[in-house]
């Protein structure tokens, strides 16, 4: 198995896989505003395996591993590894979805989601939940790991309802994921609050005893790329990954832009919204997309006239008149 995790030498920074945000569409068009070598890893949007497994559900399920034969391009560009994360609680379907993947997809690793804390994912006993299941989530691991070549991660939370970082990452430890990539909040704490950054310290602290090899990434309130550093700087942690930061400022990846002028944030919109189209018109909502606009205009005057006026365009075509 290449585990590509382990080769970084420079600081390793990633995108979190975020629930109808990190598409094929989004990725790619945060790669086409990244700095050669400031952005290693992406990954999907989380994929059920239960719904992979099942013949009905797979097809619908499937479309959050599409990859754009444009956004494979830049992939390869700029050598930024694709991992798909996979979510669910039964071992069995997990191997079986791991062996899937691997077969049918040209993906770069595969991440098992222990960290969404949404309560009807956390009710069904699948993702944060397996926090309070460690022989469970040791059995997925091992599980997944059987049924690929790929290297095989987790992103996981401290805890439930509060941290138990040293217990859980000891237990995950024992099973030697390619990688582990912690939050620094526990399940309780959705994304209230702020991220404990001391209990992501203890948890390196912890693998550099037992485990020294396996590399432990951050996450939680990175708003910069110079605060990501810091953080690294601080708690050891072999890399940042990046969820929320990336909606205060789409350009994170390009730290050496500090100025973002109303008509480059009004062009990359207008390129979003196209490609948008292009990859998943009439399949999904056109109304995803205003998420998405916010993140754009921002910082100049003018911008909460223009966001306000966006919420309430119907089609891709008001959307392009309007600024014609």
């Amino acid at each position: 198995m290449n585990n590509f995790w382990r080769e970084y030498k420079e600081p390793v920074f990633s995108l979190a896989p975020m629930e109808d945000v990190t598409d094929t569409v989004f990725r790619e068009i945060v790669m086409g505003m990244t700095t050669p070598g400031k952005l290693h890893v992406v990954f999907t949007e989380f994929t059920s395996v239960e719904g992979m497994n099942h013949p009905v559900g797979r097809e619908r399920v499937s479309e959050r591993l599409i990859v754009n034969d444009s956004e494979r391009e830049l992939l390869q560009k700029l050598n930024i590894k694709l991992v798909a994360q996979i979510w669910g609680r039964n071992p069995e379907i997990y191997h079986n979805i791991a062996k899937y993947i691997s077969k049918n997809y040209q993906f770069d690793g595969i991440d098992i989601n222990m960290g969404c804390p949404v309560k009807k994912v956390f009710k069904i006993g699948a993702c944060s939940a397996l926090i309070g299941e460690p022989e469970l989530a040791k059995e997925i691991v091992l599980a997944t790991k059987e049924g690929t070549q790929l290297p095989v991660s987790v992103k996981t939370r401290t805890g439930i309802k509060q941290h138990q970082t040293e217990e859980w990452i000891s237990n995950l430890l024992e099973v030697n994921p390619a990688a582990i990539i912690l939050h620094g909040r526990t399940q309780r704490q959705q994304s209230e609050g702020n991220a404990n950054w001391e209990e992501i310290a203890k948890a390196v602290q912890l693998k550099n005893e037992k485990k020294p090899e396996i590399p432990l990434h951050g996450n939680g309130d990175i708003f910069s790329y110079k605060q990501g550093l810091q953080r690294m700087e601080e708690t050891g942690v072999n890399g940042i990954m990046v969820g929320r930061g990336i909606f205060q400022n789409p350009w994170f990846f390009m730290p050496e832009k500090t100025e973002i002028s109303k008509e480059e944030r009004i062009h990359k919109l207008i390129a979003h919204t196209k490609l948008f189209e292009k990859t998943w018109s009439p399949e999904k909502n056109f109304n995803i997309l205003k998420r998405f606009y916010k993140i754009y205009l921002n910082s100049f005057e003018g911008a909460a006239k223009l966001r306000a006026d966006l919420m309430n365009v119907k089609n891709y075509d008001e959307v392009y008149s309007y600024f014609t």
